[in-house]
């Protein structure tokens, strides 16, 4: 949706915490804040990180790691 000054409002903020989740099958997404408290059943978490740029860097460290697997 988009508001008068243009900026899209479905989008997470930009001051959002971002998280690694790891999900039942293996795979890791990457999460907000508010996304976060719905998912209360996962065992791994990594985070908070300040930006998204950080949390996919993370993700791809732990897929390298084989902490978690690719999509």
């Amino acid at each position: 949706m988009a508001t008068e000054t243009g900026k899209t409002t479905d989008a997470p903020q930009e001051n959002d915490s971002w998280h690694v989740v790891q999900q039942p099958d293996g795979h890791c997404d990457i999460v907000s804040q508010g996304e976060l408290t719905s998912t209360t059943d996962t065992p791994n978490q990594w985070g908070p990180f300040a930006s998204h740029s950080e949390a996919i860097a993370k993700r791809v460290g732990l897929i390298r790691a084989g902490k978690c697997l690719p999509r």
